[in-house]
């Protein structure tokens, strides 16, 4: 699927995704990524879902998200609990959805001018 673009100057954004790549700004990535409006982290060495732990997110930390979007593949599957506590207790958000999904909201909130990052699991 192919997402339109609204104005989002120099933004990091999702102009495409499929079920095994996502595509930032016309350019392909088929591995796990994390995106910001302003910074891709592009060797996001998560193996899977079930090995993620609270450690795999301190390379998003410096960029002071309000939120983070975990986009977990063609389906919804949730990390450990503990992550969730350990972002709710940085004070940032978290929140699990699909990769369409993760990569549709991120747009959203970026273009709302919203600190957010999209964590996306390619190879779940």
């Amino acid at each position: 699927m192919k997402l339109h673009l609204a104005d989002f100057a120099e933004k990091k954004v999702f102009t495409g995704y499929g079920d095994d790549h996502v595509i930032i700004n016309k350019t392909r990535y088929d591995k796990n990524i994390i995106v910001l409006p302003d910074h891709i982290i592009d060797n996001w060495q998560v193996k899977s879902i079930t090995q993620l732990t609270c450690n795999d997110f301190e390379c998003v930390l410096p960029f002071k998200p309000e939120i983070i979007l975990l986009g977990t593949g063609d389906q919804l599957y949730f990390p450990d609990r503990t992550i969730m506590v350990h972002m709710i207790k940085l004070g940032i958000g978290i929140e699990v959805m699909d990769t369409k999904a993760t990569c549709r909201t991120y747009n959203i909130l970026a273009e709302e001018g919203r600190r957010v990052a999209a964590a996306i699991l390619i190879n779940n």
